[in-house]
């Protein structure tokens, strides 16, 4: 196991960081959680007549199996949507059957299940559950529908993909990004086809109330941001950016 280089936060007590790859680590407990892995997405395009390049789960797999093999996870949660819809599992190239099933034998493995996966994945071990909840921190697909203030305890989520533009003097920085808020965090997209939603956007801004923290995917680098600031860089009104 080697040391991260991510962005390190205190969520409810817990010490997590924000991985550059999109993961959350939580080196005390050895546990790794993703969400939104979307595995299969292109083959449900391509059914859909929609001609996309068929190599999206087995990009996935290999960038997690990357950070798996640096981090020595002993629990990995993977937080709902991870096929991209209740057939996705049975789709699976071989190859990319066979890289999921070695990460998945050298540690616990917990399916919770999403809206696009809402049953267990066919012919894939692992533990199923609607959320997992482990050391004050409460794992699930979808955030609660509240404002922040009222999350009780730590909740961690994925299902909306957040990202965002941070405007600069060579150009904006765009990615996905980690949205947080008192003792809510949201997770970014893992799959290499999910889309994103951005933290301005109404749904978001609902979950995040007037003022969160983004951390941002830069490359190799995680930049934390607040988004006060982000309105700023952007020439628009702070006090104006979330109702």
């Amino acid at each position: 196991m080697t040391e991260s280089a991510g962005h390190r936060f205190r969520l409810n007590g817990a010490d997590l960081v924000a991985e550059p790859d999109g993961c959350l680590w939580w080196p005390a407990r050895g546990l790794l959680a993703v969400a939104d892995l979307h595995l299969e997405k292109g083959s449900a395009a391509a059914a859909g007549g929609q001609l996309l390049p068929p190599y999206d789960s087995r990009e996935t797999i290999a960038r997690f199996a990357r950070t798996v093999a640096r981090l020595g996870p002993q629990r990995i949660v993977c937080l709902g949507d991870s096929f991209h819809d209740i057939g996705g599992a049975s789709r699976l190239g071989d190859d990319e059957r066979g890289a999921l099933q070695a990460l998945m034998a050298g540690c616990h493995w917990v399916w919770v299940l999403g809206n696009h996966d809402p049953a267990p994945p066919r012919g894939l071990a692992g533990e199923v559950t609607d959320e997992w909840v482990e050391g004050g921190l409460r794992f699930r697909h979808e955030a609660l529908a509240c404002p922040p203030r009222q999350v009780s305890g730590g909740e961690v989520s994925g299902h909306y993909h957040p990202k965002v533009t941070l405007p600069g003097r060579r150009g904006s920085v765009r990615g996905r990004c980690f949205a947080r808020a008192g003792n809510r965090l949201i997770l970014p997209a893992y799959g290499a086809y999910a889309g994103g939603l951005d933290v301005f956007s109404p749904p978001l801004t609902r979950l995040l109330g007037r003022s969160a923290e983004v951390y941002v995917l830069a490359g190799q680098r995680v930049l934390a941001v607040r988004t006060e600031a982000v309105r700023r860089l952007a020439g628009l009104d702070p006090a104006r950016a979330l109702p």
